[in-house]
Parts: C-alpha cells; sequence; structure tokens
C-alpha cells in the first residue's frame, strides 16, 4: 500500500468516526425538550427570542457567532474578535441558510448542525475534519 492509500484510508476512518460521534451526538441532542429538530436534520435551541422580521435566503445578514465542534473546540468567532459578520445568507453552509431563515432580527439560536448541512466528507481546516457536526451560537443582528 502506498502512501496516497494510507492517506486516502486515514481520511475516511476519521471520516467515518467523525460521522458517528455526530450522528450519536445528534441522536440525545434532540431529547432534550429545548431543542427542535427539522426534516432536514438541522437541530436548534431559541437562546433569545426577538419579535420582527425573518431574512429570506437572498438577503445579506449581519451576525455574531461562536462555532464550535461538539467537543467544544472552538473554530470561528466573530465574538472573539469582537466585531460582527455579513455575508449573503445564500452563500454559507446549508444549516446556515436554512436556520437563519427561521430567526426574527435580534434573535439568537444554538444551532447543530450534521454534517451534510455543514461541510461534508472535507477537510476544511485542522479543527474541522471530514463528517464534522458543528454547533453555532449565533446572534442576528440585522439583514438587508
Amino acid at each position: 500500500m502506498g502512501v496516497a492509500d494510507q492517506l486516502a484510508q486515514l481520511k475516511a476512518e476519521k471520516a467515518a468516526a467523525n460521522l458517528k460521534t455526530g450522528q450519536d451526538f445528534l441522536a440525545e441532542n434532540k431529547k432534550r425538550p429545548e431543542v427542535t429538530e427539522l426534516p432536514s436534520g438541522l437541530q436548534y435551541e431559541v437562546l433569545v427570542q426577538a419579535e420582527g422580521p425573518m431574512p429570506k435566503a437572498t438577503n445579506e445578514v449581519t451576525c455574531h457567532y461562536h462555532g464550535t465542534l461538539i467537543n467544544g473546540t472552538i473554530f470561528d468567532s466573530s465574538v472573539q474578535r469582537g466585531r460582527p459578520a455579513s455575508f449573503p445568507l445564500n452563500m454559507v453552509i446549508k444549516g446556515w441558510t436554512e436556520g437563519l431563515q427561521l430567526m426574527p432580527q435580534g434573535s439568537k439560536f444554538r444551532f447543530f448542525i450534521p454534517p451534510h448541512l455543514a461541510y461534508g466528507e472535507r477537510q476544511v481546516s485542522a479543527e474541522i475534519g471530514p463528517n464534522s457536526t458543528l454547533i453555532f451560537d449565533v446572534e442576528l443582528i440585522s439583514f438587508r
């Protein structure tokens, strides 16, 4: 077996392990009464419920967010950077596009995003491996 084959096998093993760990986590998480699971597999918890308009996928949103893996490892945080992020809602991972459309402006939700609504089998960074389940606390500041 060559080095490339060994690396491919290691990636496949890591992807399978991440997928199983994430599936187990989500299966337990959805049992909590404060968690809602959508047909897509996206789970969310309302941390702060506001009243008002909700964005559509075609809007540009401005958010504060804090992203972690299910083991608590932080991989990205506009909160830590001290400035919110703005982006077109249809240009981010599917879990964000779906989830933020449920949020009235001023709300804060926690999203539990399975791999097929995040980055799938891609190794995105040192922290985000293939088939990673992601958790995001998101505050929707505004949209246009």
